[in-house]
C-alpha cells in the first residue's frame, strides 16, 4: 500500500511551470474621438503618440517612452471586444468587455477586463482603466490608460496530491496495524 501511495505521489506531482504576468503598466498620448463631442463619442478613430509612461513587475522591461501599437478604431460604445487592443514590449492586451464608467463634454472614464500574453509567460487576466479629460470639449484630446494584472490563483505543483497520497499509505498501515483477526 506504500508503494501505490508513494507511485500516486509521483504520478500526480507535476511541477509547475505557470509563470503569471504581474504588475502594471502606464501609458498616454492623444486620440481623435468620432464625435467633436466627447459625451457623443462611441468610438476612437486614431492613437497618436501612444508611449509608455510607467511600468512595474513583468512589464519593468519595457522602456519608458516606448511605442505602443493601438489598435484603431477601438469601438467602446457598445462595449466591443477588440484583439489585440495593444501591443508593446512583447507584450498583447486582448479587450474582452468595457464599461463606461462616466461620459460627458468634458471627462470620459471606461474600465473593463481582458487578457495579458507574452511568450514564456502564462495569459493573466488584467484589469484597465482608460481615461479622458477635455478641457473646454477640445477635438484632440490626451488620454491615460493603465492596466494591471488581475489577482491569478498559481497551482501548488502536486503538494496536496503528494499529502493526499501520504495520508492514504497511512491511512492502510494504521488499518493493518489494528486488523482485527
Amino acid at each position: 500500500m506504500v508503494a501505490v501511495g508513494l507511485l500516486s505521489c509521483g504520478l500526480l506531482s507535476r511541477q509547475a511551470q505557470a509563470t503569471p504576468i504581474s504588475g502594471d503598466i502606464t501609458f498616454g498620448g492623444v486620440v481623435t474621438f468620432d464625435s467633436t463631442h466627447l459625451n457623443l463619442a462611441k468610438e476612437v478613430k486614431t492613437w497618436d503618440l501612444a508611449i509608455v509612461t510607467s511600468d512595474s513587475g513583468s512589464f519593468g522591461s519595457i522602456p519608458i517612452l516606448s511605442n505602443i501599437t493601438m489598435t484603431a478604431p477601438w469601438i467602446f460604445n457598445p462595449s466591443t471586444a477588440t484583439i489585440p487592443l495593444w501591443q508593446v514590449g512583447g507584450f498583447t492586451f486582448n479587450l474582452t468587455s468595457s464599461t463606461i464608467v462616466s461620459q460627458d463634454n468634458f471627462f470620459l472614464n471606461i474600465t473593463g477586463i481582458g487578457t495579458l500574453s507574452k511568450a514564456g509567460f502564462t495569459t493573466t487576466p488584467g484589469d484597465w482603466s482608460f481615461t479622458v479629460s477635455n478641457a473646454g470639449g477640445k477635438k484632440h484630446t490626451t488620454f491615460g490608460f493603465q492596466a494591471d494584472t488581475a489577482a491569478t490563483a498559481v497551482p501548488d505543483s502536486g503538494a496536496t496530491a503528494a499529502l493526499l497520497g501520504f495520508a492514504l499509505a497511512g491511512v492502510e498501515a494504521f488499518r493493518r496495524k489494528f486488523r482485527v483477526a
